[in-house]
């Protein structure tokens, strides 16, 4: 907001209290805060408790009354406000962190934000930690360097000094996220939107121990109407900070009990006894009394003295179990007659060293309106003066409808955003389908799924992405990204289901695709595998499959043979078998150079000519492209000759010539039943062909390959 008129720009602080919504509104001039107006009401309900918001509305209704008495006297609308939120449910956590750099340099002010920066998130993650089992979600309200390090050692200013490392010790406050929301909401209903937030003995601080008296070992006691807020300075720094739920309140609600009247008469007959030897008021029953200061004292002595006693176990308690060496008492409640000096006979102090603090800090405050510089002033206009401290380290944003405090390190962008709200980071990218699983042989394999939509970012209406920067009071609205379809893949798809089979059926070479089997059953390449399926690609086809695969009729007399061995229908047949149907009955070895055959070479490729002549002699090109001439119908001149086979010594007779398939007749080696995926026949070492010549003192292996 610009305040040319009143030499700087407007702050507007709000003191939202258990009894009263103070409010404040100025600007800096120099050392001194110039405040312009001042108002003060009252809730008309007890619409707040111990310093959370009960009745939201109605509390955002006295904000509005304030707000709009403020905006006649500095003739603007106010629409930035600063507030504190009380120590109800206050948990801290004081943490080190250091930054190494990579060489000495001059420390600048961002890396002291930088420094700062990390702190927090420190502090936020170890909150974490400790508070695993919590249900409540906490929000940071706050936080106070305790000390700097300037390589190792104590700095009171880091700025301009030259370092190798930075560090510092630092104490963030918690508070659950119903107290804060609720504190927005209000302000959000009185048309307002939060530019600072504090904690209210973190404002209160500001002003009523100043830094030059730091040093001592103070207690700072914040006593308002429903909770007394502390904080301990030591040695230059703000050491702790705590609260007790107890505070003028309680005093209340015993003089409404002791003289028969509603709430609202009996703070005002608490504030009368201080001034007045009699007080007279209207019972509830419209009875006109009177009642002495004396008597009321009595009635509230023995609260006054359980407040005093709690409060003065607290400061022991966050001061290390000692005393302080003096309190400075502010708020309202503070002023009860006799609560100073109490506190100061609990810590054992001389009760000169308990002391309300009110116009004495108040030296470098101005104020352009008659007004009364007391204690009840002090902690909102440190709400005012905390906006000088933060300002330049948070900003305000909204990320889907809530706003949100993040530290700004002059790079925010809208990913930082989302990791303050504790996004999804799943719900910021493109997420895949679900995955589709199976195994093929034996082995996993997986089907990825389609990656989805990424997620729609729009800062204040404009397409945005993740690193798309922002600024205070940015509009940030992000619709999750979506899940692609799950993953699928058809039967055929499949690298194994894609190779072929190479059998020989009645001396021709014939191709078949391989199957497969899905979960026991055969399916074609159109099937659409499912999760979990188990698919084996079967290396052979049965002679049944061959016939129906080449679409013949065959004579239900003919005899059906494999690798020249009977067979049936059900046999398998592997890579490279040979498939011979026929209505003639073949001998136990089928002699390959019968009249009217020729050679099958199952190795030669496409393109070899084999051509005969009337004499049965044929022109032979082979793959290695040399040519002779062979005689088919050689005479019968049956030879003798003995190889290894896996190891052992085999002769084979009884024939002319010998070629690799003959060796199955005489070993052990059931075809009919497969142990395997394939068979794998060597010769001398090296792969071997069915149809390869065999010599005398050949080295063979033959087995099934599983």
């Amino acid at each position: 907001m610009d305040g040319k008129k009143y030499g700087g720009q407007l702050v507007f602080g709000l003191d939202i209290g258990t009894r009263s919504v103070v409010g404040t509104v100025g600007y800096k001039s120099g050392n001194r805060f110039v405040v312009i107006a001042h108002r003060v009401k009252e809730h008309d309900t007890r619409s707040m408790l111990d310093g959370q918001i009960h009745d939201i509305h109605r509390v955002g209704e006295t904000i509005s009354s304030v707000k709009a008495q403020l905006e006649e006297v500095v003739g603007r609308p106010l629409s930035e406000v600063c507030i504190a939120a009380a120590g109800r449910v206050l948990r801290t956590v004081t943490t080190h962190v250091e930054y190494p750099f990579t060489r000495d340099q001059e420390v600048g002010q961002e890396d002291i934000y930088g420094l700062i920066s990390a702190g927090i998130e420190k502090a936020y993650q170890e909150f974490i930690e400790q508070n695993e089992e919590d249900d409540l979600k906490f929000y940071c309200v706050g936080y106070s360097v305790v000390r700097y390090y300037l390589n190792g050692y104590l700095m009171g200013n880091l700025e301009g000094h030259k370092a190798r490392t930075i560090g510092l010790d630092l104490i963030a406050t918690f508070l659950p996220d119903d107290v804060v929301d609720g504190l927005y909401k209000a302000v959000e209903l009185a048309g307002l939107n939060v530019s600072s937030l504090t904690l209210e003995p973190i404002a209160a601080i500001q002003l009523a121990i100043p830094e030059r008296f730091r040093m001592l070992n103070i207690a700072l006691l914040d006593v308002g109407a429903g909770t007394s807020d502390i904080s301990i300075t030591n040695d230059g720094c703000i050491l702790a900070y705590g609260m007790i739920p107890i505070a003028g309140d309680v005093l209340t609600e015993a003089i409404a009990r002791h003289c028969l009247v509603d709430f609202a008469t009996a703070e005002q007959i608490k504030r009368d006894a201080g001034e007045m030897e009699t007080i007279s008021y209207t019972d509830v029953m419209l009875l006109p009394q009177t009642v002495s200061s004396k008597e009321i004292k009595e009635v509230t002595a023995p609260l006054i003295d359980d407040m005093a006693t709690q409060a003065a176990e607290k400061i022991k308690e966050l001061n290390g179990d000692k005393a302080v060496s003096a309190v400075f008492v502010v708020g309202g409640g503070g002023k009860m007659p006799g609560y100073t000096e109490a506190v100061a006979e609990k810590l054992g102090i001389a009760k000169e060293r308990v002391a309300l603090r009110g116009e004495e800090v108040m030296q470098q405050i101005v104020f352009e309106e008659d007004v009364k510089k007391d204690s009840v002033l002090v902690t909102p206009i440190g709400i005012c003066l905390n906006f000088y401290e933060q300002s330049n380290n948070f900003i305000f944003v909204s990320f889907n409808g809530s706003r949100i405090k993040i530290y700004d390190n002059n790079r925010l962008s809208v990913g930082d955003a989302a990791l303050q709200v504790q996004f999804p980071n799943d719900g910021l990218f493109p997420k895949r389908g679900k995955a589709l699983n199976f195994t093929v042989n034996g082995k996993h394999r997986m089907a990825r799924g389609q990656l989805g939509e990424a997620a729609i970012i729009t800062v204040n209406g404009e397409t945005s992405d993740i690193h798309t920067p922002i600024h205070a009071n940015d509009v940030i609205q992000v619709v999750e990204s979506t899940a692609g379809e799950e993953g699928h893949l058809m039967l055929g798809a499949l690298p194994e289901t894609s190779e072929s089979l190479c059998v020989y059926v009645n001396e021709k070479k014939i191709i078949v695709p391989r199957f497969a089997s899905v979960n026991g059953s055969l399916q074609s390449n159109y099937y659409e595998i499912q999760e979990g399926d188990e698919i084996e690609i079967l290396n052979y086809y049965t002679v049944g499959q061959i016939i129906e695969f080449m679409d013949v009729v065959l004579d239900p007399n003919m005899n059906l043979y494999v690798n020249n061995k009977l067979a049936d229908k059900e046999t398998p047949v592997y890579e490279n078998f040979s498939v011979l149907w026929t209505l003639e009955t073949l001998p136990a070895a089928m002699d390959l150079w019968k009249d009217d055959t020729y050679d099958m070479l199952p190795e030669a490729e496409e393109g070899d000519q084999i051509q005969r002549d009337g004499k049965n002699n044929a022109d032979f090109r082979g793959n290695n492209g040399e040519s002779g001439e062979r005689n088919l119908l050689p005479d019968k001149k049956e030879s003798f000759i003995e190889l290894m086979v896996n190891g052992k010594p085999i002769a084979l007779s009884g024939k002319e010539e010998y070629i690799y398939v003959d060796v199955f007749e005489a070993i052990d080696f059931d075809l009919t039943r497969p142990r395997g995926k394939s068979i794998v026949t060597t010769l001398n070492g090296r792969p071997a062909q069915y149809m390869e010549p065999l010599h005398q003192g050949d080295v063979l292996e033959v087995y099934w390959k599983s």
